[in-house]
């Protein structure tokens, strides 16, 4: 202003327009004195007039002294004010909070004293910390009848930013329809039903409204595993809005290439090896108590073996008995609580994947005495026959299966019985097409491993540690079906392989219930 040919050059005075009087007597005794008091009936002056005057430490000490004022009934305020000032940390820390606390902030006043447009910037995020999208429509609801004859005609606009395909259909006929007059609402009613009524199509319709918010997906276990203590017991939860693993329990003892499943809220710890012995015990953790249980043995010793639950029993499928390798299949029966052999499968199979598609089990390559599988095998439990399908491209012996999008996906494995030295690891995957029985190499991982374990988180399809021949790894990885590329997220706390990985439902507690000190 004054080292440049502006008209304050000329002047001898120079009015400061919007600066208050106190704020500046302030900021100026700063400039000579280094010291600056923040209170909070003052801060927010303070920071629109160190804006103005470029001081940039003193900004961002008002903006750290803000963030710590941060509460439910004034965040929204604040990323106002922010945005206002241009002060980006404050309104980022701002809408992180308003995210993470939506469920309150929906309260409070401030939040009924939205616009719409404003609103719909909020309803659009993907970060909103609520336990299901039925929440986010309960939150529109209150604030249309907040003042329903102004805010009735943003109804449409506005519900085509609740996911109302996530839905379960009774919600949407009991409490969605009600209020979709307009032909735009009862087209997105429609697309919400289409997306129940018809799962073979989803990669057609699929859309935003198909994506789940990343706090409704729920959590992700890892489970044991390998790793430099000779067997992790620790379980690990990776929160997807954080992008972030935490320890979250332990298990009950050390175990090694075991099978994991969560059936009614419970997760299912089957077989595996404690490093002298195979063993056929079965373990159960509830995950609302968070106390264990044992559940009656398998009929057979079984590690390496994969599991899986399919139309309410689950299946202990394969592995090696510490003698031989199997082709046995068991089948636990929630209701009686019993173990019953069903058809065995045509190949003995070890460190095979397993996972449910179509209202079928599949069974996906492994490795017996002498190769590894380049099979895969069906199984029908209406007709107890197992059936074989067209072969993968590669054989894969310590491979991660895992369901999504429709497709079955196989991810990298070795090619060779462990007891060869020159174990060869890939880091091909490739995706099963059950309705046209065929097998497509897509994007590579990173880098070659087996041991992978892998789950659907969402929409997402994660691959989570394994060992590369010389090391055991945190690298996490996530699938992007659309782009046909793999993307590293947050590790692993703790280098693991051949980890079980399931994902568990919100109603789960996230943080552990026992005391810090045993985690």
């Amino acid at each position: 202003m004054f080292t440049g040919s502006l008209r304050e050059t000329k002047e001898e005075e120079v009015t400061l327009g919007e600066v208050h009087g106190d704020a500046l007597q302030i900021l100026v005794q700063y400039c000579y004195t280094g010291f600056i008091e923040l209170r909070e009936d003052t801060v927010e002056t303070l920071l629109a007039t160190a804006c103005l005057l470029q001081l940039n430490a003193v900004v961002t000490a008002c903006c750290n002294f803000l963030a710590r004022q941060l509460h439910p009934s004034n965040c929204l305020g604040f990323a106002f004010f922010a945005e206002q000032q241009s002060c980006h940390t404050l309104l980022r820390l701002a809408k992180a909070y308003t995210c993470q606390h939506f469920m309150q902030v929906c309260k409070n006043q401030e939040f009924f004293q939205l616009n719409a447009e404003q609103l719909s910037k909020l309803l659009a995020s993907d970060d909103l910390n609520v336990p299901s999208e039925q929440d986010v429509f309960h939150c529109l609801m209150s604030w249309i009848q907040n003042d329903p004859s102004n805010r009735d005609k943003h109804i449409p606009e506005l519900l085509a930013l609740v996911r109302l395909p996530l839905l379960q259909p009774s919600f949407i006929m009991d409490h969605v329809e009600s209020v979709c007059a307009s032909n735009e609402c009862q087209q997105l009613v429609m697309e919400a039903l289409k997306w129940h009524l018809l799962p073979e199509r989803r990669c057609l319709i699929a859309s935003e409204r198909t994506k789940p918010r990343k706090s409704t997906v729920g959590r992700l276990l890892a489970v044991g595993g390998m790793d430099a203590h000779k067997g992790a017991i620790s379980i690990e939860s990776y929160c997807p809005r954080l992008d972030k693993w935490t320890v979250w329990n332990n298990m009950s003892a050390r175990r090694l290439q075991f099978g994991v499943a969560v059936m009614d809220d419970k997760l299912i710890i089957v077989g595996g090896r404690d490093g002298l012995k195979t063993l056929n015990t079965v373990e159960s953790l509830d995950l609302n108590t968070m106390g264990w249980t044992l559940l009656n043995p398998m009929g057979t010793h079984r590690h390496g073996l994969g599991v899986a639950v399919l139309e309410g029993p689950l299946y202990a499928v394969g592995g090696h008995d510490g003698w031989s390798y199997l082709n046995t299949v068991e089948r636990w029966d929630p209701t009686a609580r019993t173990w019953s052999y069903v058809a065995p499968m045509s190949s003995m199979r070890s460190t095979a994947g397993v996972a449910v598609l179509g209202g079928r089990l599949y069974v996906v390559g492994g490795r017996d005495g002498s190769v590894c599988h380049r099979s895969i095998e069906c199984y029908d439990p209406h007709t107890n026959k197992w059936t074989t399908r067209t072969a993968m491209n590669k054989r894969r012996g310590g491979v991660g299966v895992a369901v999504a999008h429709g497709f079955l996906y196989a991810l990298g494995g070795h090619d060779c019985p462990a007891s060869n030295p020159s174990v060869c690891r890939t880091d091909t995957v490739e995706r099963y097409d059950p309705g046209t029985d065929t097998w497509t190499l897509i994007c590579s991982l990173s880098i070659g491993r087996d041991a992978i374990g892998c789950a659907l988180l969402g929409n997402r399809l994660m691959a989570v540690g394994g060992y590369d021949g010389n090391h055991y790894l945190k690298t996490v990885e996530e699938y992007d079906p659309e782009a046909n590329e793999w993307n590293q997220v947050s590790p692993l706390t703790c280098s693991r392989a051949g980890a079980c990985i399931v994902a568990i439902p919100n109603i789960i507690p996230p943080t552990s219930l026992l005391p810090s000190s045993t985690v």
